[in-house]
Parts: C-alpha cells; sequence; structure tokens
C-alpha cells in the first residue's frame, strides 16, 4: 500500500456548486476514503462522480490532471481542480518517502479521454497503434514501479481479451509493490480477486461485494435476453 485514506477539508462550501453538489465528494469531505486493498475499484453510473474522484486523488499525489507518468507535471495550461487542491493522504509507510519528495514520487494517471495526448508525451507513439494498443503498451512499459496508478475508465479503448490483460499487469504491479485506483464500469475488471469495490452515486459511497454490483446484475439479464431490455429502447 501507498496510501491508506484520501481526505479534504473546506472550511466552507456551498452545497449546490459543483463538485460539492456531488453525494461522493460530500462524503470524502466529511469520512474521509480509507483504502482497504491494494486494488481499488470505484463503480457507478455517468455522472456518480467517479471521475471526479480519481482525478482529484490523481492530482492530489502529484499526478497531471491531463494524464500521465509522475516525468509529467501539468503538461497543459489547465491547473488543478478545486478539489485536487484540497485531496490529502494518510500514507502507508512506504508512500511517506513519496509524498514527502516528488523525486521520489512512482505513478501514473490514465484516462480515456485524454490518453492519446499523453500517450504521445509519453513516447507511445498512438497514431501508430490502435488506441486499445497505445494503452497496453502503457501497462507494459510504465505500470512498473511501486507507486501510485490511477486509472478513468481504461476499459473504453480495451477488448475483452485486452482487459484480461490488463488485470494481469495490475496483478504483476501490486505484487511489485503498487497501489491502483481505477473508476470503471467493467464487470470483468472488478472481478479482480481480492480488490476492494466502492459503488459510487446518490447515497455517496458505499463498499458492496462483485455479485452485488449493479452492474454485475444488468449484463447477466441482458446477456441472458436481450429483448427484455431492447424492447424499452426500439422503436417497433
Amino acid at each position: 500500500m501507498i496510501v491508506e485514506r484520501a481526505y479534504a477539508h473546506v472550511a466552507s462550501y456551498d452545497e449546490g456548486e459543483w463538485p460539492w453538489s456531488v453525494p461522493c465528494v460530500r462524503q470524502l469531505m466529511a469520512e474521509g476514503l480509507r483504502f482497504e486493498a491494494p486494488v481499488t475499484f470505484l463503480v457507478g453510473e455517468n455522472g456518480s462522480g467517479k471521475s471526479t474522484l480519481v482525478e482529484a486523488l490523481a492530482e492530489g499525489f502529484g499526478l497531471d490532471s491531463w494524464g500521465g507518468s509522475h516525468d509529467w507535471r501539468y503538461a497543459t495550461s489547465r491547473g488543478r481542480s478545486v478539489l485536487g487542491e484540497r485531496i490529502r493522504f494518510d500514507a502507508a509507510p512506504r508512500g511517506r518517502r513519496m509524498l514527502g519528495s516528488r523525486a521520489a514520487r512512482k505513478g501514473f494517471f490514465l484516462r480515456a479521454e485524454t490518453a492519446l495526448d499523453a500517450l504521445d508525451r509519453e513516447g507511445f507513439a498512438p497514431d501508430a497503434v490502435s488506441h486499445g494498443e497505445g494503452f497496453l503498451a502503457a501497462f507494459r512499459e510504465k505500470f512498473l514501479q511501486p507507486g501510485l496508478y490511477v486509472m478513468d475508465e481504461p476499459e473504453a479503448a480495451l477488448s475483452f481479451t485486452s482487459c484480461l490483460e490488463l488485470l494481469g499487469h495490475v496483478d504483476q504491479l501490486v505484487k511489485r509493490g503498487g497501489q491502483v485506483v481505477c473508476a470503471t464500469h467493467s464487470p470483468l475488471l472488478t472481478a479482480l480477486p481480492g480488490a476492494d469495490i466502492v459503488e459510487v452515486g446518490e447515497h455517496g459511497m458505499r463498499r458492496v461485494a462483485w455479485a452485488e454490483l449493479g452492474v454485475v446484475d444488468h449484463w447477466r439479464r441482458y446477456l441472458a435476453d436481450p429483448r427484455s431490455y431492447l424492447r424499452h429502447v426500439l422503436e417497433d
């Protein structure tokens, strides 16, 4: 483990304004978020706030909000988010040196929406390969050293088999002492044995078992009988 808990404090804020209007952000402010395993998945619907959380966690650790490794800092003119500026960590023993020295900090922030730009800066020439191959190249070459690795919907560019390869890289990374926080919609990724799953939504944040995830239940039902879903969205 690199970090054991994330938290943020603001003297006062308007709960009607973003990001304070997001339930999971308010819970983070009130209680913090404790990390109980080397791999944590944040799962929720679009708009639930999971991407807001992972971006702030990356920024709090000193990773560029635009994406990329610890070698890059603020590759664009975009500064930290209002939440990212306030994120603090309770570090595990191996993470204290990283938080105390930027030179000692290791990690990577991979976000689907800016991945091509980040991969280009990292030297992966994403235009020469498929989007998914660019992602996998980053996993193979950058997800190696003990550090904090944050991902926002990495499955967006990956096939079924590529997602399985990603899980293999994550498994090897944590065995080397790395820690992963990943926002995802994928029932495949969240099935990783030993991972901690935090469901994000109107309720805020709560820990759930994989089999209890809404997305798992929906995929099971859809694959068993697609027409039961499609009849609600397709016109006669």
